[in-house]
């Protein structure tokens, strides 16, 4: 990226973090009356209390509840942050905090409050970091992993879904993603989908990228065929070094249901914090247990916490899209 200053022209290279490296505070958006929460209120805040006091053991929490919000999905309305260096300053990383627009998915949802809840921490100094607006273009935290070395993932059922770039082609979202991420390549998924998932295909629900070029993917059951072909896919897959990748296959849990709608319960949408990764469970100890013991094959220096997320799915969500961290 050029940049035309007073001292001349300016280099500028991006990176987006991998999630797993250090990271400053993480925020949560705080459930209340006017969520789609209100049934269910005290239940879902006694998870939120259980995310808070895990993440502010190991780091700063940033805690919306006084900013107008349609919903609590942080991963999703919340900023995409990257470091940025320059040739002027090649040894210094400065943070930019993107702010892309949310719209409910595809404007399944409400989500203008939502949308507004980014420029409000900025400047209240909530956030640290330079903003960059980008409120003309819809991209959701939940969609891309990146392994902070270049490569971004992301699924073609999310980024090319109904009312959301059209009629940007995949090639022309791709380029942005490339400029705006720092990213040399952009790795599309092809397969992949959960049963009562609103998000069109998320990949913090399917494949999640962590360190040593290891992916930890979802397995299939026979309401799932398409978890199938991801796989092929995964193990098709070679790294930007022409590697293959180490494949850790996550179990799924057993059908969970909202009256007769099955819910996208899935163990890869846990979170990396500092030090630990909160790990999403659904009252199924042998099914939580595997799944946190296949994590920490993943994260083996750091702890690993479970947290009953039987509340969360019943919005559709789990624990990582209720979050979103900051470097």
């Amino acid at each position: 990226m050029l940049e035309i200053t007073e001292e001349g022209i300016v280099m500028r290279t991006r990176r987006m973090p991998a999630e797993w490296e250090p990271q400053s505070q993480v925020q949560l958006t705080w459930p209340h009356e006017g969520t789609d929460w209100a049934p269910m209120l005290p239940e879902i805040t006694a998870v939120y209390e259980v995310m808070a006091r895990e993440i502010s053991k190991r780091e700063a929490l940033l805690v919306v509840d006084d900013i107008p919000h349609n919903d609590t999905w942080a991963r999703d309305h919340g900023f995409i942050t990257v470091e940025e260096t320059s040739d002027l300053k090649p040894q210094t990383s400065d943070i930019v905090l993107l702010d892309f627009k949310f719209n409910g998915w595809g404007e399944k949802f409400e989500a203008e409050l939502d949308n507004a809840i980014n420029r409000q921490l900025y400047d209240r100094g909530m956030v640290r970091g330079t903003y960059e607006d980008h409120l003309d273009f819809v991209l959701e935290g939940g969609s891309i992993e990146s392994d902070g070395k270049g490569t971004i993932f992301t699924t073609v059922c999310c980024l090319l879904a109904p009312h959301r770039n059209q009629p940007l082609t995949q090639g022309e979202i791709e380029e942005r993603l490339k400029l705006w991420l720092g990213a040399e390549r952009v790795v599309w998924l092809q397969h992949g989908s959960l049963i009562g998932d609103d998000t069109d295909g998320h990949i913090d629900t399917l494949v999640r990228i962590c360190p040593d070029d290891t992916l930890l993917y979802i397995g299939s059951d026979a309401d799932h065929p398409d978890l199938v072909a991801m796989e092929q896919e995964l193990l098709a897959l070679r790294t930007i070094d022409g590697k293959p990748y180490r494949l850790l296959k996550l179990p799924l849990p057993r059908p969970i249901y909202d009256g007769e709608d099955r819910l996208p319960a899935t163990y890869a949408n846990y979170l990396v914090i500092n030090g630990a990764v909160l790990v999403p469970t659904y009252g199924q100890p042998d099914l939580d247990e595997e799944a946190m013991s296949i994590v920490q094959q993943a994260y083996p220096d750091r702890e690993i916490v479970g947290i009953d997320c039987q509340a969360v799915i019943r919005q559709h969500g789990s624990l990582h899209c209720c979050t979103m961290q900051y470097y």
